[in-house]
């Protein structure tokens, strides 16, 4: 899989229960709206190095920010250094809240 998984990639993963899923929104941007997606665990992006090592290992790990920018990218740079499968939600959660509008 690439770098990056639609909204319909990322509905199968959360069907499958295929990938650890992490919200990795900003706090400020997390305590504005605290729904996720499927059940998803929020991680502080800026504390990576602290919750990293909780991930299972034998799964890829599918997250998503706000809108699929710089905060999931940085996000999956630091994971994929540490060894683990990252794919990040094209658009983030605006483009999840528009394809279940």
């Amino acid at each position: 899989m690439g770098a990056t998984v639609t909204v319909q990639e990322f509905e199968a993963l959360l069907a499958n229960k295929s990938a650890t899923v992490c919200d990795v929104r900003r706090e400020a941007d997390f305590q504005a709206d605290p729904r996720t997606i499927g059940g998803a665990e929020w991680r502080n992006p800026e504390n990576v190095d602290a919750w990293a090592a909780q991930l299972p290992g034998d799964k890829p790990v599918a997250i998503y920010c706000v809108r699929g920018g710089s905060v999931s990218k940085s996000v999956q740079a630091a994971l994929t250094a540490r060894g683990f499968d990252v794919q990040y939600l094209e658009g983030g959660l605006a483009a999840w809240d528009a394809a279940h509008s």
